[in-house]
């Protein structure tokens, strides 16, 4: 079958690739230009290849569309430049400051639960507090996975300890479907989707992206094992202006108790 869409082949044009964005971003190609200082007719050229956008160009237009790093790394490439953003292991000795920011957060939310998450809900890091709720919610033992996603939706996991949990769960839910809708799709969320839709008793209808619901401003988690009942809402820390690709798809989930049960449940599990 022919594929009338460039963007779609195997080696998408840079042209096409920042179209995807334009249109992802939803900003007309006026819009753009506009936002971008460059001239209309000159961005048209660039998007059906009748222009090749020089190095600055390209970052000129990545800029006004808030292209993620990973994503103009890719723009550098199918442009024939080389990427310039790096991929560094957080334990390499050039992120030893942010690791110790990092571990000073964690720190910090004892007796609350903290977690550092990548892109894809696999947990980097966690604090004593986080790994002792998680325990006593599972009657002692520890979870069976390392990604959140997975604990969450796992009924073998935490899954069993969430008192809302179609609350919890549609919203992760909506958040990997906004991840996968994205301008270049991203396989690994994609798969993560559709493995988290093949856990039993998921609703049919999550299947579809639920465009016209806008997120609650707080979402809280409730767990329950036994007789104690606790409550969290949740806040999300990110690295501010990153030049590593590391650090740009990294943030840290940190919990807080909705009520002074809960406060006063992780107080005591620390004291065990």
């Amino acid at each position: 079958m022919k594929n009338d869409d460039p963007a779609k082949g195997e080696q998408a044009t840079v042209g096409a690739m920042l179209r995807e964005w334009r249109v992802a971003r939803r900003l007309s190609q006026l819009d753009l230009a506009l936002h971008a200082d460059v001239s209309a007719r000159h961005l048209s050229y660039v998007e059906n290849g009748r222009a090749r956008p020089s190095r600055e160009m390209i970052a000129r237009l990545a800029d006004a569309l808030a292209v993620p790093l990973r994503e103009r790394n890719a723009l550098l490439t199918a442009g024939g430049f080389a990427p310039e953003y790096a991929r560094t292991s957080l334990d390499a000795p050039r992120l030893a400051q942010m690791r110790y920011a990092v571990d000073a957060i964690l720190a910090q939310q004892e007796p609350y639960p903290a977690f550092l998450l990548d892109r894809h809900w696999n947990i980097l890091m966690e604090n004593k507090a986080a790994t002792r709720v998680n325990r006593f919610m599972l009657g002692g033992r520890d979870s069976r996975h390392s990604n959140m996603l997975r604990q969450f939706f796992d009924p073998e996991d935490l899954r069993g300890a969430v008192e809302n949990w179609e609350e919890i769960a549609s919203s992760m839910l909506r958040h990997l479907h906004n991840e996968v809708a994205a301008a270049r799709p991203d396989p690994q969320a994609a798969a993560l989707l559709q493995e988290m839709l093949a856990y039993p008793g998921v609703p049919t209808h999550w299947r579809q992206r639920d465009i016209g619901t806008a997120p609650a401003p707080v979402l809280t988690a409730c767990f329950r094992q036994g007789e104690v009942r606790i409550s969290f809402f949740s806040t999300i820390t990110t690295f501010g202006t990153p030049r590593d690709l590391t650090l740009e798809e990294l943030h840290i989930e940190s919990c807080f108790p909705m009520d002074a049960r809960t406060e006063a449940f992780c107080k005591s599990l620390r004291k065990d």
